[in-house]
């Protein structure tokens, strides 16, 4: 018990050191450079939890830049995906840059900032962010599901929209077990050897409103990454239970109309209390 403890110890110490050293990386380096110092801290942060990251699917990866659209479920997915073989950025909620420490070192690392309860002035922000890092020659990764609440979370227009804005292709991947190294907000708890399923699916064109409009894409990629999910061959996703987990009255998240009960469960509850913000 003590030799656990002491290894938790560890772990949260080894976050703080870690983000108090991206922190004070000098703001002149450049993409290949910072990309180079988030691979190595979050390879040394995985290490340390034993995560055992089973990735396939590298092959689809070719020069981009893209825009990456991964399943969330968890903080622990950010680690994972920073190990893909791109220069890569995150769009990440806006109340995690005022996070201790953390904060700081994402804003060093040049992460984008959106606020999703916004609307039309934080789109046209992210908007803004993303042709610059993607001109850059860097890729930007942007998780559909704007939630981390579980597979049963719908995707957002968000992602799609920017895509055929900046005619860039999507990148999908399939993220499953993150979930179970820190299951944040629900536990502060760390839990180490947690194996991760990282599947990288091939890429798609940007859509056009020809062969498809960003609606068409969003529910086709919905469909098919969560079926990739739900298969058996990776690590189980995590499941949303409001029981449990809460109902985050004026949080922005829908829920995917394939999981009809709880669908119609969130709709009955927003019915009664008010609709998401």
């Amino acid at each position: 018990m003590r030799g656990r403890l002491r290894h938790l110890l560890l772990g949260r110490t080894l976050l703080w050191q870690t983000a108090h050293c991206l922190k004070r990386l000098p703001e002149t380096l450049s993409p290949a450079e910072r990309d180079a110092a988030q691979k190595q801290a979050s390879a040394r942060l995985l290490r340390h939890l034993r995560v055992q990251l089973d990735t396939t699917g590298l092959e689809h990866i070719m020069d981009g830049p893209y825009l990456v659209v991964p399943l969330h479920e968890g903080i622990a997915d950010v680690l994972c995906l920073a190990q893909l073989p791109l220069p890569l950025r995150f769009v990440a909620r806006d109340e995690i840059f005022n996070w201790p420490h953390v904060g700081p070192a994402i804003r060093r690392l040049g992460h984008v900032s959106i606020n999703p309860e916004s609307g039309a002035r934080g789109y046209r922000e992210l908007l803004r962010r993303a042709e610059g890092i993607l001109k850059g020659g860097e890729s930007l990764a942007m998780f559909p599901q704007g939630s981390l609440l579980g597979i049963e979370t719908d995707f957002q227009r968000g992602a799609f929209v920017l895509a055929r804005q900046l005619n860039v292709p999507l990148l999908p991947v399939v993220m499953t077990g993150a979930h179970r190294v820190w299951e944040h907000p629900f536990t502060p708890r760390l839990r180490y050897g947690v194996r991760v399923g990282m599947r990288v699916l091939p890429p798609t064109p940007a859509p056009d409103g020809h062969r498809y409009t960003p609606d068409e894409l969003r529910l086709t990629l919905r469909q098919l990454m969560k079926r990739h999910a739900l298969d058996g061959s990776m690590p189980a996703p995590r499941r949303y239970r409001p029981e449990r987990d809460g109902f985050w009255d004026g949080f922005r998240f829908d829920i995917d109309p394939d999981f009809p009960e709880l669908h119609h469960q969130i709709a009955e509850r927003r019915r009664s209390h008010g609709p998401a913000a």
